[in-house]
């Protein structure tokens, strides 16, 4: 069974950093692109939000009220993404969630179940 987890989402302060991670398991051949998505509280019947993407060759992109702060990485040999956040701020409070798309006989996508991620002003 493939699952995503994300782990690294705390309490932070406005100015400060939070690396996050997300680890593809199970039984698989590839991860493709790798997602983060986000959702600020109170917002839970919105569409998620794109933060920042990575395909499976290293390909970066980002949305724009992120973009110069935030990076996303990935260890293809751990399964692994991450998503290293500089100078948070409160707007960037939320549920960070993992998405990506897993080859196991056909390409499916999956999701994680979350990390909260607090920035106090």
């Amino acid at each position: 069974q493939v699952r995503l987890v994300e782990s690294g989402g705390g309490l932070v302060q406005a100015g400060g950093s939070l690396r996050l991670s997300c680890v593809a398991s199970g039984s698989f051949t590839r991860v493709n692109t790798m997602t983060w998505y986000r959702q600020a509280p109170g917002r839970e019947h919105e569409l998620r939000e794109v933060v920042a993407m990575i395909t499976r060759g290293g390909s970066e992109d980002y949305s724009d009220s992120v973009k110069g702060r935030f990076t996303v990485s990935r260890d293809n040999a751990k399964n692994t993404m991450y998503l290293q956040m500089n100078s948070l701020k409160p707007e960037d409070t939320g549920v960070y969630y993992c998405n990506a798309e897993i080859v196991e006989r056909d390409a499916m996508t999956y999701w994680g179940k979350g990390t909260l991620v607090t920035v106090s002003s």
